[in-house]
């Protein structure tokens, strides 16, 4: 099998049209997917068809797929859990800093406009999940959603495909992590607060920024920052261990908001935190500088370098932005230094507990396959 063909990025030239706004979206352009053998980008062809096409704007299109397996094993030392469930592929939600956005690449698609236009749901993920759960041979740990797709994305109120899955762990009294950006996951209270009378379930609700207009422009389909911190309290009112993501954290954009954050947090109840900063892997990188120079032209250059900065030189170096050189040792830059400074005494100050200092663990002693999976009685029943 010959290997894929990939295409280095190439910025636009300075005589090709510049990237309008789709409205709504937080992507400026459509490049081709790193894997396709030609690449693509729309330029002006003199008749305004490109501002035309950018004022009408894209349509969400949803694809349903059917896959074989619903959890996904994870293999990576920077992550704190070992499997996860995606409901969706590509979010509406469309942020432009957003991580996962070159997985879109896999399917001849492009982790611009495409990721946060052109979707895939999985509407049997509750029976595949239930299937799995059943093995015999399968061993409980916790499952993390929300780590590569908004599982509470806009199109969830039509497909309801992750309450679905919430009625599965909840009858299998599975623990399960949630990250997400939006308020609707309070529909789902009634069955996350039995969860978590359990200590089967745990929330996150991630804030980037207090500012309205910054969260628009950045997260265009996320519910508002205020929405978000009333969804906070209203889990913490239904008994839900409930946290806040502090993320990403963009130096010289949205880091001097970190304590701010945090303050409000805790006055809604959270009762743990964690903060991750901004990642440029892959394609990510030249989507975010391209909204960079549309959004904050004066700073762009600024916040770039501090990035390189922290990733040693680079847009993106995982061993560096994660504080670890290729031999395992520490690295200190000053600005990662100040960020992770600054958060500890923030927690130190609002008495909110830190994610990774231990303690979070759910309960896993719980789990059984029920009777109406296996057409067996309780015996203690």
């Amino acid at each position: 099998m010959s290997k894929p063909h990939l295409i280095p990025f190439k910025p636009p030239r300075r005589d090709a049209a510049q990237p309008l706004r789709d409205k709504g979206r937080g992507a400026r352009s459509n490049e081709s997917g790193r894997y396709e053998s030609e690449q693509r980008e729309r330029v002006e062809d003199g008749w305004d068809s490109l501002e035309r096409d950018h004022k009408v704007g894209r349509k969400t299109s949803v694809t349903t797929e059917h896959p074989a397996k619903i959890i996904n094993r994870v293999n990576s030392p920077y992550v704190g859990f070992d499997r996860s469930i995606n409901p969706y592929r590509g979010c509406e939600h469309g942020c432009i800093y957003c991580f996962a956005r070159p997985t879109h690449a896999y399917h001849g698609l492009s982790p611009g406009l495409d990721f946060e236009t052109r979707l895939f749901a999985k509407p049997g993920a509750a029976k595949l999940l239930a299937n799995e759960l059943s093995a015999p041979r399968y061993r409980v740990r916790t499952i993390a959603i929300g780590t590569n797709t908004d599982a509470y994305q806009p199109i969830e109120r039509q497909f309801r495909i992750m309450r679905g899955i919430l009625g599965v762990l909840s009858e299998f009294n599975h623990p399960v992590s949630i990250l997400t950006k939006s308020n609707l996951i309070t529909r789902d209270i009634d069955i996350l607060a039995p969860m978590a009378e359990k200590n089967l379930t745990r929330a996150m609700i991630s804030i980037t920024t207090q500012d309205r207009s910054l969260s628009r422009a950045m997260e265009p389909r996320a519910p508002t920052p205020e929405k978000r911190f009333e969804a906070l309290g209203q889990l913490v009112d239904g008994g839900i261990r409930t946290g806040i993501m502090l993320g990403p954290m963009i130096p010289g954009l949205n880091d001097s908001e970190l304590e701010s954050i945090m303050e409000r947090a805790a006055e809604q109840g959270a009762s743990f935190a964690a903060y991750t900063i901004l990642r440029l892997p892959l394609e990510v990188s030249p989507l975010f500088q391209e909204w960079l120079e549309v959004f904050t032209p004066n700073r762009a250059k600024r916040i770039m370098n501090h990035i390189r900065t922290m990733n040693g030189g680079k847009d993106y170096d995982p061993q560096w932005s994660r504080s670890k050189g290729s031999r395992g040792k520490e690295i200190r830059t000053p600005f990662a230094d100040l960020i992770a400074l600054r958060y500890r005494k923030s927690l130190e100050r609002t008495g909110i507990a830190n994610l990774q200092s231990g303690g979070m663990s759910l309960n896993r002693a719980l789990f059984r396959v029920p009777s109406s999976v296996t057409g067996q009685g309780d015996l203690f029943e």
